[in-house]
């Protein structure tokens, strides 16, 4: 079963990233164990601060950002797989059906050019 094993502890830097303060530790049924390590540094889910988009996906599922940023480090996981662990652990947060469909569609179009290094 698909969980969070430990709590996401973070220390902000400025005002878009986030540093953890201890592992995150995600047990996924997609992609096995998952430790995104202290000092890993996030911008939890990148939404556009567009009034009508941040009002519905920005500020929320912050773990399952986070690992979802790390796995698209090139921790040997294709950007398909990395996605599909985000939805997942969107759902073991408890993100709403509805968002957790906007936010994958979002990543699952607009991903490859950050992972490729663009929008950032």
């Amino acid at each position: 079963m698909a969980e969070f094993l430990t709590t996401l502890v973070v220390e902000m830097q400025d005002d878009r990233t986030w540093k953890l303060e201890h592992p995150l530790v995600y047990q996924s049924d997609i992609a096995g164990s998952i430790t995104v390590p202290e000092g890993f540094v996030t911008d939890f889910a990148s939404v556009p601060r567009i009034p009508i988009a941040y009002t519905l996906a920005g500020d929320t599922a912050h773990a399952a950002a986070v690992v979802h940023d790390y796995l698209y480090g090139n921790h040997g996981v294709k950007r398909k797989v990395a996605d599909a662990v985000f939805k997942e652990a969107m759902a073991v947060s408890g993100v709403p059906w509805w968002r957790r469909q906007l936010m994958w569609s979002a990543v699952r179009v607009f991903g490859g050019f950050v992972r490729k290094g663009g929008f950032q």
